[in-house]
């Protein structure tokens, strides 16, 4: 899968986000409404979740140093992060509080043109956000389903748009039924109801960002396919005989780091080893354009070690070793 920054989906969404914002108080100051004002801080928090996008975006470019050998493109990680805490903590539990303190004092709510309207333009909005997103992730997604993109896209910006557009498209419509409850019942109770499932709603997206950045921060192999072109490439089937064990990790969205063992033949020349792992590493980066760092280290093949599998003492975060003397 190709990582891409999504920054045409960002754009989109900031746009949206800051109109929809400014609507929603608008809403707000004129019908008291808590739905409207929760929706207003949610849209506010995602406007500021795509600057953190962005700003995670430009300081990943930049070059290496000697203290970050390998640059900074997990910076998009750690801006990943900070968003679904923005999310967790000003869009969903603002809107719980401000939805209980809703229930706990109803009023009636005041020119309800104001919200209703408001509504259905930030529909109208957030469906355009949501289709641009969309389409800027069938790009990458292929035949994954969605859940499977989520869980799999090694570039933390679609998901984060397209989850964050899903959950204000989904609230949206919980803040027109509590509204619409609101109106027809004349209890204001049902405008707190719908500020609380709006935050609820948003607290369950951002403990998925949560979860599924800090797998990125931690360090993700590549995915199956990219791995098998990788170990494809890597053979060639007269220097290099095969592969004794490899480990890929992403650096960032867009690098791929590649350690591996490689079984060369054992009346092999130090020359002819050399230039095999340099046409090695020629042919990985043709087929996988994104990795940046290769280790190959030569090895002679032994079948009857390859049948006792990894070392998982040898491997990081494998068990650690026994102490002597026990």
């Amino acid at each position: 899968m190709s990582a891409s920054g999504g920054t045409r989906a960002i754009m989109a969404a900031l746009g949206a986000n800051l109109a929809i914002a400014i609507a929603k108080f608008v809403a707000f100051a004129f019908s008291g409404s808590s739905s409207m004002l929760a929706e207003g801080v949610h849209s506010l928090a995602d406007s500021g979740n795509q600057f953190l996008l962005l700003i995670g975006g430009k300081r990943a470019q930049r070059e290496a140093t000697p203290q970050h050998p390998f640059g900074y493109g997990r910076e998009r990680y750690v801006y990943a992060f900070l968003v679904s805490i923005v999310l967790f903590s000003i869009g969903g539990m603002f809107a719980i509080y401000e939805g209980i303190e809703k229930i706990r004092n109803p009023h009636e709510l005041e020119h309800w043109y104001w919200p209703v309207g408001v509504l259905v333009f930030a529909i109208v909005a957030e469906g355009f956000s949501f289709r641009t997103a969309v389409k800027e992730a069938d790009q990458l997604r292929g035949k994954l389903s969605w859940p499977q993109f989520i869980r799999r896209a090694k570039a933390p910006e679609l998901p984060v748009v397209l989850l964050e557009d899903f959950g204000a498209l989904i609230g949206l419509v919980l803040a027109l039924g509590g509204v619409g409850l609101a109106l027809l019942t004349g209890d204001g109770i049902w405008d707190g109801i719908g500020t609380v499932c709006i935050g609820a709603l948003l607290v369950l997206i951002a403990l998925v960002l949560a979860a599924e950045t800090k797998s990125l921060l931690l360090g993700e192999a590549a995915g199956t396919d990219v791995v098998r072109q990788i170990e494809t490439a890597m053979v060639d089937g007269d220097t290099v005989t095969g592969v004794i064990h490899m480990r890929t990790l992403h650096l960032g969205p867009e690098e791929l780091l590649i350690a591996a063992k490689i079984g060369v033949q054992h009346d092999d020349t130090a020359a002819e080893i050399a230039a095999a792992i340099n046409a090695a590493e020629a042919r990985i980066r043709a087929a996988v354009p994104i990795a940046r760092v290769i280790y190959l280290e030569p090895d002679i093949y032994s079948e009857a070690e390859a049948a006792k599998g990894p070392d998982r003492e040898a491997t990081p975060g494998g068990p650690a070793p026994h102490p002597t003397g026990h």
